[in-house]
Order: structure tokens, then C-alpha cells, then sequence
């Protein structure tokens, strides 16, 4: 299957970017970090002007075959139950969505349940969930195919004309057992570092599910980032490979949020190596192998508040620190246009 090209970030805007922030106001380098995201999408969307445009918050939701297992403190019905939630304005992401002046827009990509209409919801399910991968692959090769074309499609559908920015969330019982096999294949770590709690499993749930994650290791051994959906990915996250390929491409800035959208990301970067230009990690989550891939993915998240809500949650608190960087790179005066001594700073 193939995907647009994603164009390299432009390095010349990111110097001249890193030329403006020198000659602001304060000491060299004293805004830290946020300088670094500053450039950075100054680089992505080609501009020394930049601001964020018609954010769109997109949420992709999908059951999993494999938490009937228990993987997860919780049965897979909760799935379809925050869509509803979401969609009814109560949950988290909701919330943010509202305080940021953001769209929010939910995808059926394989809750096992019937989610209703709704104006904000994209029906593009799949499959009622996907098969449990301890015992065979999660979804067929067309299956995969399909679901990565949603993913891109959906990009197309809700950006607005002149949107610039997108938040990448997802709900799905079960899903972060599917994200550390995937991390375990993209990255060859040892299973046991990349699996977590979850949704909030005690000792006891912890150790069952890295044992059912063992065993579903044992069945394959894929490398290769669309084997590897096949085998342990789910509909969601194979959307969220798809929306990344078609956002960067699109030249957006992807906000990314916890564990597995991360997983999405380190997919798609495999597909194609431009890809981790564009993207902007929120939060490093409570998922104890997020930060480990967020290292070997060679990238900082911009907040660590030991969140695990998913949902897209904290890639929208996340939004207004890049709101913040970006109003201090435009807005904070010069030292020649406020007739101040670079010394003095």
C-alpha cells in the first residue's frame, strides 16, 4: 500500500526561526524548550508567523479481541460506552476540547457494539473488534489496508479549509496490550519493559497479562510495521498510522498523545522516516514503557503529569504550551524594536 510522500521540515525556516528567538528580549535560550517547539513548527509549516489554525481533535475507538482475556481492569463494553460518553460532552477529552475551541470528532473503527448516530461521529468500523492474536492474527492483510485508508480518508474529512493542526487520541479496552507487542516488535525490547498497567491492573493482572502477551509473542515475530498491525494492531491504531502518514503529508502538526497514539507514531515513522518531523509529543503518560519508547524514538514530551487518561487528554493540555510558544515567538518585542541593550539581558 502506498501513502503520500511527507516532504522533510525546512531547515532554513528553523534557522531563521532560531535567529528571531536570539534577538527577542531575554537571555539567549532562556524561554528553554520552548524555543525548540517554536522552531520546530516554524520548520513544518514553512513560516516565521506561525499560529495554530482551526485545531480539530480526532479520536479513534475500536475494540480487541484479546480482552476477553482480561489484559484489562475493565470489559471491552466500556468501549462503546465512552463513545457515548464522549459524544454526550462528559468525558475528559470533551472537556479539553471545549476549553481549546477545538472540533472534536469520534471514529467507530471497530467498537464492538453499535455507537448510534451522532453528528461528530465517522462510522468506518471495520469489524466488531479484532480476532484474539493469542490464537491467531488480530485482522487480515485487507483488513489493515482498510483501516489505514480510513485513516487517511478521515484526515481529508475533517480538516477544515486552512486547519493546520490535528490531536490524535483513542479508546479501546485492551489496547495498550496491543501497543507493547507492537513496541516490543518495532523496537526489540524485551516484552516485560513494554507492558504496563493499563487501565489500572493490580499485581496479580499485571503478571496475566504479560503472560498472555508472551504467548501471543510466541504465535509471531513480525518486524515489519504492517505485519506487525496484522498480527497485534488494532483498528484504531491502525487509523492513527493512517491519519499520521496523511496529516504530515498535508504538512499538520500532529499532536500525539499517550502510549499507544505514540506506538501509532513510531509505526508510521517506520513507513516513512519524515514523519517525526511533524509530530509534537504531549505528555509522557503513567504507562511505565512510554517514556522508554519516547527515548528510543529520540524525542521529549512536552509535559509529564502522570496522566493515563487517554482520549487525546493530554495532547490537549498539551496545546497550550505550543499556543504559548508560539504567541511568545510572534508577539515578544526585539531588542532593537524596543530599544533595549543586549547587554543589559
Amino acid at each position: 500500500m502506498r501513502f503520500d510522500a511527507v516532504a522533510p521540515a525546512d531547515e532554513a525556516f528553523r534557522s531563521a526561526a532560531h535567529r528571531r528567538l536570539d534577538s527577542l528580549t531575554k537571555p539567549l535560550g532562556a524561554l528553554g524548550r520552548l524555543e525548540t517547539l517554536a522552531a520546530q513548527v516554524c520548520a513544518l509549516h514553512r513560516t516565521l508567523e506561525p499560529v495554530i489554525v482551526h485545531p480539530v481533535a480526532v479520536v479513534f475507538a475500536a475494540d480487541h479481541g484479546v480482552a476477553d482475556r482480561g489484559v484489562s481492569a475493565y470489559p471491552r463494553a466500556v468501549t462503546e460506552q465512552m463513545v457515548k460518553n464522549f459524544l454526550g460532552g462528559g468525558a475528559a477529552i470533551s472537556v479539553l476540547a471545549r476549553l481549546q475551541g477545538m472540533e472534536l470528532w469520534i471514529v467507530d473503527a471497530g467498537v464492538d457494539g453499535d455507537c448510534g448516530s451522532h453528528p461528530r461521529l465517522i462510522g468506518a468500523k471495520i469489524r466488531r473488534g479484532t480476532r484474539d492474536f493469542v490464537e491467531q492474527p488480530a485482522m487480515t492483510r485487507l483488513e489493515c489496508e482498510e483501516a489505514l485508508r480510513w485513516g487517511v480518508s478521515i484526515i481529508d474529512q475533517v480538516i477544515p479549509a486552512g486547519g493546520n493542526t490535528v490531536l490524535l487520541g483513542e479508546m479501546g479496552i485492551g489496547n495498550t496490550a496491543a501497543a507493547a507487542l507492537l513496541m516490543h516488535g518495532l523496537t526489540g525490547f524485551p516484552l516485560d519493559e513494554c507492558v504496563g498497567r493499563g487501565t489500572g491492573l493490580d499485581d496479580e493482572g499485571l503478571a496475566r497479562k504479560q503472560a498472555i502477551l508472551a504467548a501471543a509473542a510466541r504465535r509471531a515475530t513480525p518486524r515489519d510495521p504492517i505485519e506487525l498491525l496484522v498480527e497485534f494492531g488494532g483498528y484504531e491504531i491502525a487509523m492513527l498510522v493512517g491519519a499520521i502518514l496523511s496529516a504530515a503529508a498535508r504538512r499538520m502538526l500532529i499532536l500525539v498523545d499517550g502510549f499507544t497514539v505514540t506506538v501509532a507514531a513510531a509505526l508510521a515513522a517506520r513507513i516513512d522516516e519524515n514523519i517525526l518531523a511533524y509530530c509534537v509529543f504531549g505528555h509522557c503518560s503513567a504507562e511505565r514503557a512510554h517514556g522508554a519508547l519516547l527515548t528510543d524514538l529520540k524525542v521529549q514530551p512536552l509535559l509529564d503529569l502522570g496522566m493515563r487518561v487517554g482520549e487525546g487528554s493530554g495532547a490537549a493540555v498539551a496545546l497550550s504550551v505550543v499556543r504559548a510558544a508560539l504567541s511568545l515567538f510572534t508577539q515578544m518585542a526585539t531588542f532593537d524594536g524596543a530599544g533595549v541593550s543586549e547587554k543589559s539581558a
